[in-house]
């Protein structure tokens, strides 16, 4: 849980907020996410992700679509001794993040977003907060 907005350094290094150090632990994998995000996942988060995904039909275009592109940016990553995590350029790029950006703890992942794309998402996606919960009700929440 819970935002942080933080600058990459000139080397594409992002401080991890020390609350999601532990929870991250020594390795963990980041790649593309939805949203023009970036997901990071805990590497035992990962592993159930992946089982999931490689039982979805690789008959089906959107499904290897969808992969190719979710396994293909996925980079394993450690974190520096400053807590830091280089953040690939083609990442960056698909997160539309140059240098401020705002961290956030999702469930069972994190996400990495551009400042300006989660001030957007954020603007866009409150004025519907009600809506969208009324929709998701029937997900026994």
């Amino acid at each position: 849980m819970g935002e942080f907005e933080h600058t990459l350094d000139d080397k594409g290094r992002l401080t991890i907020p020390s609350r999601f150090r532990e929870e991250l632990g020594e390795r963990f994998v980041m790649t593309r996410g939805l949203d023009h995000c970036l997901f990071v996942y805990p590497m035992e988060e990962w592993s159930v992700l992946t089982g999931k995904l490689k039982a979805l039909p690789f008959t089906r275009a959107d499904a290897r679509a969808f992969t190719r592109l979710f396994f293909s940016g996925a980079t394993e990553c450690v974190l520096d001794k400053q807590g830091r995590v280089n953040i690939p350029v083609t990442l960056r790029r698909h997160g539309r993040i140059d240098k401020e950006c705002v961290v956030i703890g999702v469930s069972n992942r994190i996400e990495i977003w551009s400042l300006a794309e989660w001030e957007k998402y954020t603007s866009e996606s409150g004025d519907y907060f009600n809506e969208i919960a009324e929709k998701i009700v029937d997900f026994d929440l």
